[in-house]
């Protein structure tokens, strides 16, 4: 008894961890549902039976908003399958737009993790707030950095979602897009006017991070856009110094042609997404915008105080000699440190 009783433990762990694994390495954007934990209306709302939920909505008082045992409305469910019908139904019956489920996600959030367009296009046309935050600070734009799609981004900044919001790591939906290897996303936001000087809670910049994912047309777009080469990290490591230690000479050799002058800047592009249709909006997001190019300033301080460089600095820098060693470690945004490189 003893023996299957420790036969049975061992399993039942064993499909735990592996159930873990599973949903660390493939994180599912909508919900795990099972038809039999919803009730009548909510199981109405999921599977897109408008009928059956007009007339609960008719029958029942107060039902629109009520909640499941997972806090999460009919907005939410019908959202995470689709349902525009279902979804411009509740509207009509005044639902909670912004509801909030038991990760702090809104409804056109979770349209948007799941690349429901429809649904999202309808909750904006009615007044969704794109800049809520859920539990861990991301707004709708960062789940579509994440999603990878630019045609839900638009409709998000169209509708004046904030590009410069920050998560609780600090990551702008640009930064994470570099983060994550998004490169269409990330040059889609760099020529809509995202913050190209914009840093992480480690001080890392965009340049630093695409440098480090070794992303060298995301590199040549911001250097063209302007961004400023000599910030530091929280280590005192510049964009220049992550590629040098990376090994990635090519990089290196980018950044050292843009000291010289040899990359031309072009300022940032404007869009302005808010007063374009959603019929010309791709058109409008190829234009290019104002001319005017923002210097931004940063000093940051490390252990040995602030560090600056200086034009004699900045110019000695492209004449070193460097001895390529050993991609490190990448930081993590947790709070680990990584050994710190030693300076060139």
């Amino acid at each position: 008894m003893k023996k299957r009783l420790a036969k049975f433990v061992s399993w039942v762990g064993f499909s735990a961890r592996q159930r873990a694994r599973r949903v660390c390495e493939k994180p599912v954007p909508g919900y795990h549902v099972h038809k039999s934990e919803l009730k009548e209306f909510h199981r109405a709302a999921y599977l897109g039976a408008s009928c059956t939920v007009e007339e609960l909505l008719s029958c029942k008082k107060n039902v629109v908003d009520s909640r499941d045992r997972k806090n999460r409305t009919a907005l939410h469910l019908a959202c995470t399958r689709g349902q525009s019908s279902v979804v411009a139904l509740l509207i009509q019956w005044k639902c909670d737009l912004n509801a909030r489920d038991e990760e702090g996600k809104t409804a056109l959030i979770k349209a948007v993790q799941c690349q429901k367009e429809v649904c999202v296009t309808v909750l904006l046309e009615h007044g969704a707030d794109p800049n809520l935050v859920d539990d861990s600070q991301s707004t709708a734009l960062h789940y579509a950095v994440l999603a990878e799609d630019t045609s839900i981004a638009a409709e998000l900044l169209r509708y004046k979602a904030d590009s410069e919001a920050m998560n609780k790591y600090k990551y702008t939906p640009l930064l994470l897009a570099i983060r994550e290897n998004r490169e269409e996303m990330a040059k889609f936001l760099i020529e809509n006017g995202a913050n190209i000087h914009a840093v992480d809670k480690l001080q890392r910049s965009a340049l630093m991070l695409a440098v480090y994912h070794d992303s060298p047309d995301i590199v040549k777009l911001l250097l063209e856009k302007g961004v400023n080469a000599d910030l530091l990290d929280v280590h005192g490591q510049s964009a220049e110094q992550y590629a040098s230690y990376s090994g990635f000479k090519h990089l290196y050799q980018l950044i050292v042609d843009y000291r010289a002058g040899k990359i031309p800047n072009t300022s940032p592009q404007n869009s302005d997404l808010g007063q374009s249709s959603a019929e010309n909006i791709q058109g409008k997001l190829q234009l290019s915008g104002k001319d005017d190019e923002e210097e931004i300033v940063v000093e940051l301080e490390t252990s040995n105080g602030g560090c600056t460089d200086s034009p004699k600095n900045i110019e000695q820098k492209t004449d070193l000699e460097v001895e390529f060693s050993p991609r490190f470690e990448d930081i993590s945004v947790i709070g680990t440190s990584p050994r710190i490189m030693p300076m060139i």
